[in-house]
């Protein structure tokens, strides 16, 4: 397979880039140049956001494009638009947060999606990623493969979720940790996206699939625990009501990253029916094996994980921490 991986330098598009030359796979990287692309790759150099930014794509033919673009939708419509007749297969990596909130339970693709356009510029998260589902759509039809992850976990994240949670647990100590313990958590690791996609396109997959893992793959107790027992660390769970966390005005997903707390934004985040994804190939590794490898992969660079300049800095202040277990 000929593979055109649009980013492919960070994260989702490093991972599935990966996952292809491991294939044996011809792939090349079009990046802006600010990090390298994995070694073996080809590279093109343009910037999407750019007058003549595209140029780099205007020769060649690829029998499947990844695109990982989180930005103004009307960029997947040009990019569509130029590689169209030379590129077999269009592969969107999209997000759940298309849906309309709430989702309601039990449903999975099916359900109702919010309004954007394919030529929209700079708009909302949801928007975002449903305009560019739609570009998509637009030049390739039925035969788009829309990836709509959910929580998106394991080496080179560059969001700050599970690294933050390794690294509160590395510095050890009362770790304040929110209920309930035994609450299902549903996420994908990002190894398993990029080989399920892989999977799909060669298969010649379109439509649109939810990928994250069944409900209830690992619980907020387990993830926890697994980031203290791979990081050898001395700290202790001081599991805390969700009530005195959010009267605390400590924000869930993001001062805790990845929890929720019971409510409809929980189910429509944890809760999620995935069916679709695990009848095409789905499968998920455990979470103990997502955690150490990403605990490997942050000691591999220094300890500090990337962070992304167009997302905010996740996690929780010691200072508010401190006040929070101080209190109990």
């Amino acid at each position: 397979m000929r593979l055109l991986m649009l980013g492919g330098t960070e994260f989702v598009g490093r991972a599935i880039a990966e996952e292809g030359l491991a294939r044996g796979w011809d792939v090349t990287v079009f990046h802006r140049g600010r990090h390298e692309p994995p070694q073996g790759a080809g590279s093109l150099h343009g910037d999407r956001t750019a007058e003549g930014g595209l140029k780099a794509l205007e020769d060649g033919e690829w029998d499947a494009v990844v695109d990982t673009w989180s930005g103004a939708p009307s960029a997947v419509r040009d990019t569509a638009r130029l590689l169209e007749g030379r590129v077999a297969r269009y592969v969107y990596i999209s997000s759940r947060s298309v849906y309309r909130f709430p989702e309601p339970s039990g449903l999975g693709e099916e359900a109702e999606v919010v309004d954007s356009s394919p030529d929209d510029g700079e708009v909302d998260y949801a928007a975002t990623k449903r305009g560019g589902e739609l570009a998509a759509l637009d030049v390739y039809g039925a035969g788009a493969l829309l990836v709509r992850a959910g929580l998106i976990l394991g080496p080179y994240e560059n969001i700050g979720r599970l690294p933050w949670w390794l690294t509160r647990m590395a510095r050890g100590g009362d770790v304040l940790a929110p209920g309930p313990r035994d609450a299902g958590l549903q996420y994908i690791d990002v190894r398993d996206l990029a080989i399920w996609t892989l999977d799909a396109a060669e298969r010649g997959l379109g439509g649109p699939y939810d990928l994250v893992s069944p409900p209830g793959h690992t619980t907020m107790r387990e993830l926890l625990q697994t980031c203290i027992d791979v990081t050898g660390a001395s700290a202790n769970l001081v599991w805390t009501a969700p009530e005195k966390i959010l009267e605390a005005g400590i924000e869930p997903w993001t001062d805790l990253p990845a929890w929720l707390p019971p409510g409809e934004t929980y189910d429509m985040l944890h809760q999620g029916n995935v069916s679709k994804a695990l009848s095409a190939g789905l499968r998920c590794r455990p979470v103990q094996e997502t955690v150490a490898d990403t605990w490997a992969w942050l000691q591999s660079i220094g300890g500090t994980a990337p962070q992304r300049p167009d997302r905010p800095v996740l996690g929780l202040a010691p200072e508010k921490e401190n006040e929070v277990l101080g209190s109990r």
